[in-house]
């Protein structure tokens, strides 16, 4: 609940551009970051771990909104958000494991 209630503020605060969903490209590339922080520094099975990643930042990132927007959109532009949505989630998480592995570097000194 937590989440979806999130990615529903910034979706009341970010307007399409274009047909191009925004908000839903923010949500799915801030998630990606946030989980790729959480998975660096949450490593493991843990109830923390399960609670903010599959609950909190599963219920803030939407795939289905994802597939329906880009579904929305003509051929080209659907192509260009999906292939910018898939790169952008990548480098996100990537960045997100940088930042949150960073961390562990300091705590062991």
């Amino acid at each position: 609940m937590l989440g979806t209630a999130a990615r529903l503020g910034i979706a009341i605060l970010v307007p399409d551009v274009g047909g191009m969903p925004l908000a839903t490209l923010i949500v799915n590339v801030l998630g990606a970051l946030l989980i790729g922080v959480l998975a660096a520094r949450l490593t493991g099975s843990s109830d923390a771990r399960t609670f903010l990643g599959a609950g909190v930042l599963g219920g803030f990132t939407t795939y289905s909104a994802f597939a329906v927007g880009t579904a929305a959109l003509d051929l080209l532009p659907a192509i260009a958000y999906a292939a910018l949505t898939l790169a952008l989630g990548i480098v996100a998480a990537a960045t997100g494991l940088r930042i949150g592995r960073s961390g562990e570097r300091g705590r062991g000194r």
